[in-house]
């Protein structure tokens, strides 16, 4: 009986324990030795992934471009929809006033008041607050003997009521029109008087010198002579030219405000002005664009006048 369990204890000693998984791996047996095949090592090879990480470069590559056009076009949209808007507020004036705002240089006091401050006035007023019917677009906001946009400090309450009541507009809503003072936009206004409001774009080009936010560019504004019938790149101070460059010549002159170096607008050019709004549709003669109302321009995504990629209220092809 002692013999017997003897030899059970002997058996259970060597009874071999259960066998757990290799640190490495699986162990198989081959030929006459063992080969260790690491499972646990399932990560990509270097090779793999720098093709892998190659392929992501390239379709980044195409896809940034493609992504930055559809970007624009989308500014572009919203950009005419905004010309569009101001059209239509034009249109509204000349049939309250029989007749579009004047956009020359200068105001009948021969002080400089260039197309686009005179649009904003026609809009918005100079306050605005709406346009008086009795403005006869002086930069200094009189009828030259009285103010028209009276400051609500200066006056009683009755006589700035008063003023209030007759005034028309404003044409365009105010939380959009995008009305800014010109020392918003530009460190140095030149011969303008700072506080003059001008309509910008819709683009984010520059960075308001007051608020530090991103605003947009000046709309130019420039009102047909029906009178006259040329449209002469060739001598641009011909009297007898429909559109008259003169008319935001010394606001584009101020030039690029995202640029520190001072860098000019194409448009500054008077000859680029008359390219840019040439009627290509025309084959007989030289006409512009809107020869019989008005037309708007919109420096577009880059911010600068005269390039391809302006924005204006008719359909343009740039000619070099």
């Amino acid at each position: 009986m002692k013999s017997i369990i003897k030899q059970s204890n002997r058996k259970a000693a060597f009874t071999p324990l259960e066998r757990k998984p290799h640190p490495l791996g699986a162990v198989k047996k081959r030929g006459n030795g063992l080969k260790f095949h690491p499972s646990f090592l399932t990560g990509f090879t270097i090779v793999e992934l720098l093709t892998v990480m190659s392929i992501i470069v390239i379709l980044i590559g195409l896809l940034v471009p493609a992504l930055n056009m559809v970007r624009r076009y989308a500014w572009e949209v919203k950009q005419k929809a905004q010309l569009k808007s101001i059209d239509v507020a034009i249109e509204l004036f000349n049939t309250e006033f029989s007749g579009y705002p004047d956009s020359s240089e200068i105001g009948p006091d021969d002080q400089p008041y260039c197309g686009a401050m005179k649009l904003c006035e026609a809009m918005m007023g100079q306050d605005l607050m709406g346009f008086h019917p009795d403005s006869i677009f002086r930069g200094d906001g009189t009828d030259g003997t009285r103010p028209l946009y009276p400051d609500a400090n200066t006056v009683s309450a009755e006589v700035y009521r008063d003023n209030l009541s007759i005034r028309k507009g404003p044409y365009l809503p105010l939380e959009g029109a995008n009305a800014y003072w010109l020392n918003n936009i530009y460190s140095n206004t030149g011969v303008f008087y700072p506080k003059h409001f001008v309509l910008c774009d819709v683009y984010k080009t520059v960075t308001n010198r007051a608020t530090g936010k991103r605003i947009g560019m000046p709309i130019l504004y420039y009102k047909a002579n029906t009178a006259n019938n040329l449209h002469d790149s060739s001598e641009p101070d011909n009297p007898n030219n429909i559109y008259n460059y003169r008319d935001n010549q010394q606001l584009i002159e101020l030039g690029i405000p995202s640029d520190p170096g001072g860098q000019m607008h194409r448009l500054a050019d008077p000859v680029r002005f008359y390219k840019n709004t040439k009627n290509d549709k025309v084959t007989t003669a030289s006409r512009p664009y809107r020869a019989d109302s008005f037309i708007l321009i919109s420096a577009g995504f880059d911010g600068e006048y005269g390039t391809p990629d302006d924005v204006c209220n008719f359909d343009w092809k740039y000619l070099p």
